[in-house]
């Protein structure tokens, strides 16, 4: 193992981080992580609820009526920087100069240039540019259209390659007062249906880079007025970074420690699955986690409305369940009929015993053990061939259980593993619903859940060399792992998320 100086614990130190924590880390490197091993897709009957037109009108109607006796928070990861959405443009930007590329060598931005006013922002990039000597359609009759990209992406214009996504315009609504909606927008219009407190006051908690979360607050306190006055509501919105303590080492390919020009230690953020400390801070209990970029138009979100109720409705049910199941456990002399009940419904949560657990625990202690634990119910949506994560039955340790998995956490060189995960009929959205209290009321501690086997390395680049980076447990993958999970079925018209700039285009996002 590396050798850490006294320099380097300095640093270590000085980040948040304890030596112990860092010489885990750097063994994780040279250990690596083992994969998951999925052994079954999931189906409707099998790992997907079977849920009938009636039960799932029952589930909705028992969320609407038990809504009023529960704290509510909306938790939206938010956090990364636009820079991805808008990479082709970048790189067109980079390279095009009229000599050695055309402007069909670049589909991306070709896309982007021939549909400018599809766009939400075009009004704001046309005055930009219409404020200087050339307007925008002398750039256009030009062919000038490096130009117009780098006012899309430059402090010259909107500055979008800098900003985080949450304030980019997303859509259009010409009849309305706010013409415009940025993406962070959507969720205050959303939360207000399906995440509204008896006394109308409306939680969402947004996690952020430190860096951009003055803009965001100044953007959020704008607009909060406006929203407030137009639903009768009151928001309380919070805000959160993810903390410097879950960053990661990063290491050399020879697995040396990595310095950058400075002779610094290089300290990675360690991906979303670090948000399971910012989650943990939250108070509240039904916790709905939606990404900053899902956010359909308005003319989609009553299907939003439905299937968020649906979940929440299906997560209120099955906490009564396991509630009553609990409490009979912990009162102790259970009839045949309690035990056969309890059974049935591990059964249904899709929880079993090992035989080894069965020979050797009392088998009434070793269920409570087993539902006692945060519950989320997860929308799963037909694949589509979005990139992404599944759901699917993994076993470990000779225990199945429901996961979802993302393809780095495959071994793609087993055919059978590569060919489960890539022929699987469902794509996780992120499209949670959480309960992360227990039966007496009380928060859990969601850092006892996490399955620290399911992180995953990666090579970065920093300072022109390669290096190795490390990622915790991804917060709806291993950060969530040895949460009771449950699966449902959600219409393709909910999942609308914008990856790349000409997202915005598609039917979905045009009004």
């Amino acid at each position: 193992m590396n050798q850490l100086s006294k320099i380097d614990i300095e640093q270590i130190i000085e980040h948040g981080l304890s030596v112990d924590e860092v010489e885990g880390q750097i063994m994780n490197f040279i250990k690596g992580f083992p994969f998951v091993q999925i052994c079954q897709n999931v189906t409707i009957g099998n790992g997907i609820l079977d849920l009938s037109e009636k039960e799932i009108e029952q589930a909705i109607q028992f969320y609407e009526k038990n809504q009023s006796k529960h704290s509510i928070l909306k938790f939206v990861p938010s956090s990364g920087a636009a820079t991805r959405m808008f990479k082709d443009l970048f790189e067109f930007s980079a390279l095009y100069i009229g000599l050695d590329y055309t402007l069909k060598d670049f589909p991306k931005a070709q896309k982007t240039i021939e549909n400018l006013n599809k766009f939400a922002f075009y009004d704001e990039l046309k005055s930009k540019i219409d404020s200087t000597s050339i307007s925008l359609e002398q750039f256009l009759e030009d062919k000038n259209y490096t130009t117009i990209i780098n006012y899309i992406l430059t402090e010259i214009g909107l500055n979008y390659g800098k900003l985080p996504k949450a304030l980019i315009a997303f859509h259009q609504y010409p009849s309305l007062k706010r013409k415009i909606r940025y993406a962070i927008e959507e969720h205050f219009v959303e939360a207000v249906e399906y995440a509204k407190e008896s006394n109308s006051n409306v939680n969402i908690h947004f996690t952020l880079s430190e860096e951009h979360q003055t803009e965001v607050e100044e953007f959020v306190n704008q607009i909060k007025p406006y929203y407030e006055n137009l639903f009768s509501v009151t928001y309380t919105i919070t805000y959160s970074i993810q903390k410097p303590s879950t960053d990661t080492i990063a290491l050399n390919p020879d697995n040396s420690l990595a310095y950058d020009k400075e002779g610094q230690l290089i300290f990675r953020p360690s991906g979303h699955g670090a948000l399971i400390e910012n989650l943990n801070d939250i108070k509240g209990d039904i916790i709905f986690i939606k990404n900053i970029d899902n956010v359909a138009h308005d003319k989609l979100k009553s299907h939003t409305y439905k299937y968020k109720k649906l979940i929440a409705g299906i997560l209120l049910q099955t906490q009564e369940e396991v509630f009553s199941a609990l409490r009979k456990l912990e009162k102790g002399n259970l009839n045949a009929q309690d035990v056969v009940d309890i059974i049935t419904l591990t059964t249904k949560l899709g929880i079993s015993l090992t035989e080894k657990e069965k020979e050797n625990g009392d088998i009434m202690d070793l269920l409570f053990k087993k539902i006692n634990r945060p519950i989320r119910v997860c929308g799963v949506v037909k694949n589509v061939g979005e990139p992404g994560g599944g759901p699917f039955w993994v076993e470990k340790q000779g225990q199945r259980s429901l996961q979802i998995v993302e393809s780095a956490q495959i071994d793609i060189l087993d055919e059978t593993q590569r060919d489960l995960f890539y022929n699987s009929q469902y794509f996780n959205p992120v499209d949670l619903v959480c309960g992360v209290k227990n039966y007496k009321g009380e928060n859990f501690d969601l850092r006892n859940y996490v399955d620290k086997d399911l992180g995953f390395i990666s090579n970065k680049s920093k300072d022109g060399k390669i290096i190795k980076a490390q990622e915790l447990p991804g917060l709806w993958n291993g950060a969530m792992a040895n949460w009771i999970t449950l699966f449902v079925e959600v219409p393709i018209e909910t999942f609308t998320p914008v990856k790349e700039i000409t997202d915005l285009l598609r039917d979905q996002h045009q009004g």
